[in-house]
């Protein structure tokens, strides 16, 4: 071709449409593949020398197992309870202060997720049991984000839950299709004013709790998204009718 007829070719290209000449190129294929990861988790012995239950704990979007742990610490009555709280797999930077933080999943591949995150709770719980009386009973707690972490640890982990802690988020969606026996007793707990965990969502859990007859309670505090005294006191009744049914 001479260097006329590549001018004329570049000069057609140039008055056809983007796509016209650039459909050749195929779009990228996703792929994925399992890999390793190291996960982290605080513990917390009782302060009995008697067998005492298990609480594991599930921190909010943009928090870390240690600001968790600190809020479960102060639920009266805890210093009975061995305290576990996990820090979530996907880890980054909190803008403002730069501490290392935490999310439990996106909506990318979210099912895969799911199902990295039951595996990683069962380990978890399972390393637990065997330095902790394993007849005791299991709660988990769960805020914001964490709660979704709660509920499906409870109903898909492997391990026999006693009951739920709940603050400040909904049921996800695929466990309300699980049989109602699966579901332990639940305390739930919420703002008035929480901007999150709107009041569509609060009296969608709520109607679906009753509709199940799902064991429940509710504690309503005024406030937003946040840990609440209503709900730490709400919370030492709870665990320990757990303790001594």
């Amino acid at each position: 071709m001479s260097p006329k007829q590549r001018g004329l070719l570049s000069a057609s290209r140039a008055l056809l449409p983007y796509n016209s000449y650039v459909a050749h190129i195929h779009d990228p294929v996703s792929h994925t593949l399992s890999a390793k990861t190291l996960g982290r988790y605080l513990t917390l012995s009782p302060d009995i020398d008697e067998p005492a239950p298990l609480l594991v704990g599930f921190h909010g979007y943009g928090e870390n197992a240690d600001h968790h742990l600190e809020h479960l610490r102060k639920i009266p009555g805890v210093e009975r309870w061995h305290l576990a709280s996990v820090q979530a797999l996907h880890r980054f930077y909190e803008r403002r202060s730069g501490k290392v933080v935490g999310s439990w999943m996106t909506s990318q591949d979210r099912h895969q997720a799911i199902q990295d995150n039951l595996a990683y709770v069962h380990e978890i719980v399972t390393n637990l049991r065997a330095s902790t009386h394993p007849d005791t009973p299991l709660v988990y707690a769960g805020f914001s984000q964490g709660v979704a972490m709660a509920y499906r640890a409870a109903l898909g982990s492997g391990h026999p839950c006693a009951g739920l802690l709940i603050l400040a988020g909904d049921i996800p969606p695929e466990l309300q299709d699980e049989p109602v026996t699966h579901f332990p007793p639940v305390l739930l707990g919420y703002g008035r004013n929480d901007p999150w965990y709107t009041t569509n969502k609060q009296e969608a859990d709520l109607r679906f709790l009753r509709s199940q007859e799902i064991a429940f309670e509710t504690i309503v505090f005024d406030g937003a998204h946040q840990w609440h005294d209503s709900f730490y006191k709400a919370a030492g009744r709870f665990l320990e009718r757990i303790r001594q049914p």
